[in-house]
């Protein structure tokens, strides 16, 4: 049975070494970061790194990153860190950035999937530092949900009837960001943009003048951020249009919900509408999805269909998610 605790009682402070402990003893905690809630173990524990795969239902195939407390702990696990590396590592960290590093031999190969890369990431949440600093190891973390799921953005995602044997859930409240970081990775003096976030391509231009969206081009080939309802996602930069179109599939359904931005809410009057957040306040937006997905279960849909946004700067990390939560089914209005 795990321990629960909420950051804001005493409880916490007092058992803040011991939470560090388990971890370092290879246990599994659930904890905020800034980004989402991540699911963590030593990630210098091959035996604790397999577990965590299993617990989170994780195909080995797939690598975990790293959240570590400092420069000195990244230069402790990898090799041959170039200018370029420290210099995003300067103006990003702490934040929601993870950066494709070599590995040194500490890191066990299954955490990296067999790769001798490894993605690293300080996290920007004081109670996420406060648990790495006290487990005195780097943490692999991956985001607290079983594989495929939407993230967790707040423990009252039902986060515990995902999971067993975890030692602790650290309760934070509300995630700040709401999506992942945003992943790099440097090759040949040129930053590739791996996966979206809220850390934009033009942030990272503004440090680095060769950087390259490989987001673009990559195949995902591990379903992520869905949910168990048919979603279907729809946008046009004319929103009548866009409305028009959610109307016409949400006549086909008996019980359709609408994902509507605030700003058309009225549009869809005797529906079912939930609203995101405004489309002039896209931080908003990251925030609010991942839960108002995982909430929507509970209302046993026959379809979502959802507003998108515009593919510029947060909106592309989006976007990115939520053609994944609807598994490509993905209309484009011209």
């Amino acid at each position: 049975m795990y321990k629960y605790l909420n950051v804001n009682d005493k409880d916490y402070i007092n058992n803040l070494e011991e939470i560090g402990k388990s971890i370092r003893n290879g246990k599994i905690v659930i904890f905020p970061t800034e980004t989402v809630y991540a699911i963590g173990t030593n990630g210098l524990n091959e035996k604790a790194v397999k577990r965590l795969y299993d617990v989170k239902q994780r195909s080995y195939n797939h690598p975990i990153n790293l959240l570590v407390s400092d420069i000195q702990m990244i230069e402790s696990i990898t090799n041959n860190i170039s200018k370029l590396e420290y210099k995003l590592m300067e103006k990003f960290f702490p934040g929601p950035l993870t950066i494709i590093l070599n590995k040194n031999e500490k890191v066990p190969n299954i955490i990296t999937a067999g790769s001798d890369k490894v993605g690293v990431r300080i996290p920007n949440n004081k109670i996420a530092q406060d648990i790495i600093n006290s487990a005195k190891v780097p943490i692999a973390a991956p985001s607290a949900n079983i594989s495929g799921r939407p993230s967790i953005t707040n423990i009252d995602d039902d986060i515990e009837k995902e999971f067993k044997d975890i030692e602790y859930i650290i309760d934070g409240g509300n995630s700040k960001i709401g999506l992942e970081s945003t992943i790099v990775e440097v090759i040949e003096d040129e930053v590739h943009i791996l996966r979206p976030g809220i850390i934009t391509y033009e942030e990272i231009k503004k440090v680095c003048s060769k950087v390259k969206k490989d987001y673009e081009n990559i195949k995902d080939e591990f379903n992520h951020y869905i949910p168990n309802y048919e979603c279907r996602l729809v946008y046009s930069k004319e929103n009548k249009k866009m409305i028009e179109k959610i109307k016409q599939i949400a006549k086909l359904y008996s019980n359709p919900i609408i994902l509507s931005t605030a700003e058309n809410i009225n549009e869809y009057c005797k529906m079912n509408i939930i609203n995101i957040g405004s489309k002039f306040n896209l931080e908003e937006i990251s925030k609010n999805i991942f839960k108002i997905l995982r909430q929507i279960e509970k209302l046993n849909p026959d379809i979502v269909i959802i507003e998108g946004v515009e593919k510029d700067k947060l909106g592309i990390a989006i976007m990115d998610r939520l053609e994944k939560a609807c598994k490509g089914n993905y209309i484009e209005i011209k």
